[in-house]
């Protein structure tokens, strides 16, 4: 399946504090055959509160969730149905080379429920076309479409496309502490 480019401009200040255009580049996806059809793509992220001015150059962003304080920007495309590995797929290769990928983010799964994870964040998801179904896991679902936003307030959920067509949701994740 060939996915979506995305491109990224990041600005920056110069020496003198002059704005600056200093990253314009295609993010290619993060695919697995875990998960045929998803794409994550990571545009940006940091581990602590950007301080300005700032030359634009990445920082440190290793986790594929944020830690506090840390946050993510990202873009996931999820097609219909439920995604599952073709039956020859070499699992733990899979496994090895999305936590290389993907930091951290598979140990927010909940193995007994595909897709099901939870993270210490608030999110701030837009839908941008397509829809999707927000199941918080206790039977409480919601279909939100192209133009909803979800605040996701650090709850268990997973995302479920019941549609036919692929949706691409667009979020910002702010890393937060959990009491």
């Amino acid at each position: 399946m060939e996915h979506q480019r995305i491109r990224r401009v990041v600005t920056g200040h110069d020496g003198a504090g002059r704005a600056r255009v200093v990253d314009d580049s295609a993010v290619e996806p993060v695919t697995s055959a875990l998960l045929p059809g998803c794409a994550a793509y990571r545009l940006w992220g940091r581990d602590e509160r950007p301080v300005f001015p700032d030359d634009g150059a990445p920082r440190p962003a290793g986790a594929y969730y944020p830690p506090p304080a840390g946050s993510r920007f990202m873009v996931n495309t999820i097609p219909p149905g439920d995604p599952a590995p073709p039956p020859d797929v070499d699992v733990a290769a899979a496994l090895a080379e999305l936590e290389r990928r993907m930091p951290g983010a598979a140990a927010t799964m909940d193995p007994g429920d595909p897709g099901m994870h939870v993270t210490d964040s608030i999110d701030y998801v837009v839908v941008v076309a397509g829809e999707i179904t927000l199941d918080l896991g206790d039977g409480e679902r919601t279909v939100v479409r192209a133009g909803d936003v979800v605040v996701q307030n650090g709850t268990r959920h997973a995302w479920r496309n019941h549609g036919t067509e692929p949706c691409t949701i667009v979020g910002v994740a702010i890393g937060a502490d959990r009491g």
